[in-house]
């Protein structure tokens, strides 16, 4: 097995190295680029190897740059302290997404999930899963979403949208809330929300919040035209529509 390593972190990089090679001495450690440009240049000129461990975060910027300038034919696994890039992630190969600090046994359960990919037909459902979130990305050309891939745990599921009550923005993420009241993060922000999602069945309230019309509990009026929405999930937050939007989001009630 051929393996690149991409990390910026000279120890953290030994440190991976030595424990797959205790756990495969057979592996060959083909190169070990410490940024974007060393590897995107080593990609350019090098045969493809059997697998990559790959940081997100480099010295010079997101690895994902990386698989944009390039392409990476072979399985990727990718290793960071932050948990928020899951779906990005699963966009551009991925077998498995390790969180620091890595702990030999998660090293080992990902080796053994990338080697049970190869010899089986599981290879299939993972190009195949590649290929749903790609379509369901930004740059898709669909008239409208009808489902939601998001991280569960260590596995991805399928949410159509009819199943999402409402998207709201807090702490410089986006949630998708189901009716259940299950919360995910996804990767899109609401402007790109607002733009796939059908919009007889969902309304942009505010900068905050897109909400599925079966969402929308009560509606109370607020100061100076606006209005109150009470929200099913409940929200902790108090949501308001401006005085602008407010004749919109009643003809859009059927009010």
């Amino acid at each position: 097995m051929r393996i690149v390593i991409i990390e910026d972190e000279v120890f953290a990089a030994e440190a991976l190295q030595k424990i797959i090679l205790k756990l495969r001495p057979e592996t060959k450690i083909m190169a070990k680029p410490a940024s974007i440009e060393e590897a995107v240049e080593w990609f350019s000129n090098n045969e493809m190897p059997d697998l990559i461990f790959c940081d997100i975060h480099l010295s010079d910027g997101s690895s994902f740059e990386i698989f944009k300038q390039v392409e990476i034919k072979c399985p990727v696994i990718f290793t960071t302290a932050y948990n928020e890039y899951a779906i990005e992630a699963f966009k551009v190969n991925s077998v498995d997404y390790l969180l620091k600090p890595l702990k030999q046994e998660e090293i080992l359960r990902a080796i053994k999930k990338y080697e049970e990919l190869k010899q089986s037909s599981l290879g299939e459902e993972l190009q195949n899963l590649h290929n749903l979130i790609q379509n369901q990305g930004p740059g898709s050309h669909s008239k409208s979403k009808s489902r939601f891939m998001v991280k569960s745990g260590q596995s991805i599921k399928t949410i159509p949208s009819k199943e999402v009550a409402y998207f709201l923005a807090e702490d410089g993420i986006v949630l998708l809330v189901n009716f259940q009241g299950n919360r995910y993060a996804v990767n899109y922000t609401l402007d790109q929300l607002e733009e796939q999602l059908d919009r007889k069945m969902f309304f942009r309230a505010n900068r905050q919040l897109v909400v599925h019309i079966e969402a929308v509990k009560e509606v109370h009026p607020y100061f100076k035209g606006r209005l109150q929405l009470r929200l099913q999930p409940a929200s902790q937050k108090d949501h308001i529509i401006s005085s602008s939007k407010a004749s919109d989001f009643k003809e859009w009630l059927d009010l």
